[in-house]
């Protein structure tokens, strides 16, 4: 995944030709787990609102900012979760933007005690635009920054509807699920002609290892969350695993992005990067900061990656608790 954004880089910032676009990637996957897949709407037993926001190689003038917001809620009259999540990614200094937004339904079905699947669509609306104006031209250098190819191509927006869907099985321990965006392969193409987005496949899952529990007399609960994300998207893919450990209200751990046992090119071995991540709770809010070290040949100059999330959980404490006792979801939270 991270070679297509390499490879998005070389046209937006000198040539302004060719224009390909990739789905944001996030580093706290779990952070937005509605991102990841609509089968995670409603995974909380409360109201949830997400921000995120990742600035991708900021060494790199014109590189990659993404932003994200999420907001889900369960609801149990109806076995059911339901979501909203927004995004916006750009590239090249705001040259090549996209936004999307859609709406998310999951139905949760209780397959025995504390063992559920959740079936889940999302139907969604994006726009991507390129402002050619933020582009340097070959001509423009030639004649020494006199307006020239960008005057001629006017404004590029291209608007489309996108549908994904995703599958989450989840005990009070473990979870496994699989999620499908871009189902009808919409047209993002800028120019005359078309450009589909190709569909991404997640499969994702984890497993929390409860190190102690919570209680009485200054006892916090202990944890150690090990989980892993394989994303395909045309003819890249990825792997993100990690695991991190969690005593409230802290948390921190280590990531690995990368597939080694896959090279796109001879002598270029697939490893992206590696991820520190801490973070803490405060009351309803969860903060938690994560960052890139990039272990590729684009180490020395990209400047890794810095992503920080904000997490706002709230519901009535003694519905909470009631409901938390029949229905535990062991999802990582970042």
């Amino acid at each position: 995944m991270y070679a297509l954004r390499a490879a998005i880089l070389a046209p937006v910032l000198g040539l302004g030709c060719l224009l390909m676009a990739q789905d944001p990637h996030f580093t706290q996957f779990y952070a937005v787990p509605t991102y990841l897949s609509p089968a995670f709407a409603g995974t909380t037993v409360q109201s949830r609102f997400a921000l995120q926001f990742r600035d991708q190689w900021p060494a790199i003038p014109g590189a990659f900012v993404s932003y994200a917001f999420a907001a889900d809620q369960y609801l149990p009259n109806l076995n059911s979760g339901i979501g909203l999540i927004a995004l916006r990614d750009q590239a090249g200094s705001g040259a090549l933007t996209t936004t999307s937004a859609a709406l998310q339904y999951a139905y949760e079905i209780r397959l025995k005690h504390k063992v559920y699947l959740r079936p889940a669509m999302q139907f969604g609306y994006a726009s991507r635009s390129v402002d050619y104006s933020k582009l340097v031209f070959n001509d423009q250098l030639a004649r020494g920054g006199d307006i020239s190819t960008y005057s001629y191509l006017g404004a590029r927006k291209s608007n489309y509807m996108d549908i994904g869907s995703g599958l989450l099985f989840f005990t009070p321990t473990a979870w496994l699920g699989i999620s499908v965006q871009h189902l009808n392969e919409p047209n993002q193409s800028l120019l005359l002609g078309e450009s589909v987005i190709p569909r991404q496949f997640n499969a994702h899952g984890g497993y929390r290892f409860k190190l102690r529990k919570g209680g009485m007399v200054r006892k916090e609960a202990q944890s150690i969350v090990a989980a892993f994300n394989y994303r395909a998207q045309g003819k890249f893919d990825q792997l993100d695993i990690g695991a991190y450990f969690e005593r409230e209200p802290v948390f921190a751990g280590l990531w690995y992005r990368g597939l080694p046992v896959k090279s796109y090119k001879a002598g270029y071995q697939n490893n992206d990067a590696l991820a520190v991540l801490v973070g803490f709770k405060v009351g309803d809010w969860r903060f938690g900061y994560s960052y890139d070290i990039t272990i590729s040949r684009l180490a020395v100059n990209s400047g890794g990656a810095h992503e920080v999330t904000t997490i706002f959980e709230f519901a009535d404490q003694s519905k909470k608790r009631s409901m938390a006792r029949r229905r535990v979801v062991p999802c990582a939270k970042f």
